[in-house]
């Protein structure tokens, strides 16, 4: 027969096992999950270091429209105006980082998570954007289209 001085050990050792018990579970399925997660995760690129990009050539490119081009890892937008002249922005909005557009019908350029409007000085006009874009220089040689960073 057991005395009541017994139940107490009894119950820590119960406990002690279920606490270990629970602990290797956790550790268990973190041993699993773990290496699984890390996997997924797409790894971490440096920024890439661009000076100029081709951009490609003017007679590819009709008046009053605007084309996203790569510039290392960022997008840039070449938009060749109406008259004829190119201008070149940053084509991530100031507001959250989506990728803008240029658009026809309005005549600017357009972000289309929240509305915010840019004019083809890379200005913001309305919305929420908080500040311009970024410029980019283009440089015209023959037929083909240049596009650095402006320094």
């Amino acid at each position: 027969m057991m005395t009541d001085d017994q139940h107490p050990a009894d119950e820590q050792k119960r406990d002690f096992l279920r606490i270990a018990l629970v602990g290797s579970a956790v550790a268990f399925v973190g041993a699993i999950l773990y290496p699984i997660l890390a996997y997924l995760k797409p790894p971490r690129q440096g920024e890439v270091e661009v000076t100029t990009v081709k951009a490609g050539k003017l007679s590819e490119i009709e008046k009053d429209s605007g084309r996203i081009i790569r510039f290392g890892n960022r997008p840039v937008i070449l938009v060749r105006t109406a008259s004829g002249d190119l201008r070149a922005f940053s084509a991530t909005c100031t507001h959250l980082d989506c990728t803008v557009q240029y658009r026809k019908d309005m005549g600017l350029i357009w972000c289309a998570c929240h509305n915010g409007k840019y004019d083809l000085n890379g200005r913001n006009v309305s919305g929420p954007p908080p500040r311009p874009l970024e410029e980019y220089r283009v440089v015209l040689q023959g037929d083909e289209i240049f596009i650095s960073r402006r320094t």
